[in-house]
Formats: C-alpha cells, structure tokens, sequence
C-alpha cells in the first residue's frame, strides 16, 4: 500500500511507498498553482483537481493547505481574486495569475529544471 508524505509542509502530497524527503520540493505548491493558472482563471478546488489530474493522483493538494497558499501568492500580487458562482451555483473565489505571477513562475520553473538537472547528473541520469 502507498504512503502520503507531506512535501515541505505544502500542502502538496506525494502518493509513493519512498517519497522524497520533505525539503527537497520547497516552493512547489506556489509554482504548480501559478502554472495552473497560465490556463485561465479557476477557484481553487479546480485548481486543486487540475493538478491532481495533470499528476495522474500522484500528487494531492490538501485544500488546507491550498487556501493559505492561494493567500500568500494573492498578498505578493501574484495572482488576483474576486468572487464568483461555480458552475454548481455556489459562491466561489476566482484567481488569476498577474504579469508579476507570470515573472515568478519563470523564475521557479528555470530554478526548478537546474535542480532537477544537478539531481539528475548526482543520480547519472543525465
């Protein structure tokens, strides 16, 4: 049976029997929120569903831990909100990512791909 471990207190969960250590994905909930939202404006359980989906469940975003994080990125003036109806008719927070997210991501996804690279080569993978 699998295991959820935790990812840097995230939020974000990764469903393996060996899971990584918790510091070794820091940061990685604001950057999956942020590349899920480059496709549009989305409350934040879609944003949540989106990434488990994409992840085919290996990830899951604990709402939580999504909510403050969705918090965070809204006070640096990464993303934007305002208040909406879900497609079931119930009051929902629409986001969406800013010129200034936008930025961001970049950063995170070029910071990302050289970890993940230098990993790659420690494990001669690359």
């Amino acid at each position: 049976m699998s295991v959820y471990e935790d990812i840097c207190g995230s939020g974000v969960r990764f469903m393996s029997a060996a899971a990584p250590r918790k510091d070794a994905l820091a940061g990685t909930l604001d950057m999956l929120v942020l590349r899920t939202l480059t496709l549009g404006q989305a409350h934040g359980y879609a944003i949540a569903r989106h990434i488990e989906r994409l992840s085919e469940d290996v990830l899951r975003v604990e709402h939580g831990s999504l909510y403050p994080a969705l918090d965070r990125l809204l006070k640096q003036g990464w993303v934007t909100a305002r208040w909406g109806s879900s497609p079931t008719g119930r009051r929902a927070r629409y986001y969406t990512i800013t010129a200034s997210g936008r930025r961001q991501l970049a950063d995170r996804e070029a910071d990302h791909e050289r970890i993940s690279l230098a990993i790659a080569r420690v494990m001669g993978r690359a």
